[in-house]
């Protein structure tokens, strides 16, 4: 089960009812956050969540929007007797953005781990999930990412009898070990494992005019988190200018892409109340939604 929070919604500047842009994905006893803007603390103490357990922080860019939050973060989980790394991932120029950050943060009680890639992206395997960056066309250097949870074919029980496979390799050949027995034999997981099975994928893009890079890393996302900067008609000449999006801009992604569910976010502070357009999206989208700041959904493996 992978656990999906959006713990801020707003662009720009937070608003007393919406947090800046901040993205909680939990799995398997790690917590992935992507961006960490103004408000990500409290959003993350409205939901009774210590910041401790973070492992991984990835930037989308470097905009203040999207990092000013870090060093209260950092600072609040020195706070919480942290003592384990943490890993900060993002594009060229992440050390000197994180120590320009961290002269108000000099010394905290763990070690921090900074992960620097760039040109087209990089994939990153940990935790037992893949996180894979990509690159998008904002005002400056900025990347999407998607994360990834791939799973093993069921085990053939009767390919492992067939092939006179020891029962105490079994398992080891589930977990993809290839064995070796006592007489050279040496057997391998596809010897017993079948076909792989469908995994789960979420795509989160934000700050960013429509690019084909988008389309082609979402293709199949169960969920797929895009800003909708704007939501007006005549705000579509403005959305080219800034290089954001439309809401209806993102929907045609969502669509063209083949996602399972489409979330908005990274609204304009012009906006107002981002519901209001809902309709409008979902004339393009059917399955997509608006959300309010700490809006979770709980994804799960198919059932076969």
């Amino acid at each position: 089960m992978v656990d999906v929070t959006l713990l801020g919604t707003g662009g720009m500047m937070p608003l007393p009812y919406r947090w800046l842009t901040s993205l909680m994905i939990r799995y398997n006893g790690s917590s992935l956050l992507i961006d960490c803007g103004e408000g990500t603390q409290i959003a993350m103490r409205e939901r009774g969540w210590s910041p401790n357990p973070i492992d991984t922080i990835c930037f989308t860019h470097y905009h203040a929007d999207h990092i000013s939050g870090l060093p209260g973060l950092l600072l609040d989980m020195a706070n919480s007797d942290r003592k384990d790394p943490v890993t900060i991932i993002g594009p060229k120029g992440l050390e000197r953005v994180v120590s320009g950050l961290r002269v108000i943060a000099p010394e905290l009680p763990f070690e921090v781990i900074l992960k620097e890639f760039g040109g087209a992206g990089e994939t990153f395997e940990q935790f037992g999930y893949r996180l894979k960056s990509f690159k998008v066309n904002h005002s400056i250097t900025c990347y999407g990412y998607t994360f990834e949870v791939d799973r093993a074919g069921r085990f053939d029980k009767d390919a492992a009898l067939r092939e006179n496979i020891p029962l105490q390799f079994w398992s080891r050949l589930q977990n993809g070990e290839c064995v070796t027995d006592e007489g050279g034999r040496t057997y391998e997981p596809s010897m017993v494992m079948g076909p792989a099975r469908k995994g789960i994928k979420i795509t989160y893009c934000t700050d960013t005019r429509p690019h084909p890079s988008i389309v082609e890393n979402a293709a199949g996302s169960d969920l797929c988190i895009l800003e909708g900067m704007y939501g007006e008609a005549e705000d579509a000449a403005k959305a080219v200018k800034k290089k954001h999006m439309t809401m209806e801009e993102a929907a045609q992604i969502a669509a063209e892409a083949g996602v399972s569910e489409l979330w908005l976010t990274h609204f304009s502070p012009s906006m107002g109340r981002a519901e209001k357009y809902a309709g409008l999206v979902k004339n393009i989208f059917s399955n997509s939604l608006i959300p309010s700041d700490g809006e979770t959904k709980e994804l799960q493996f198919d059932e076969e």
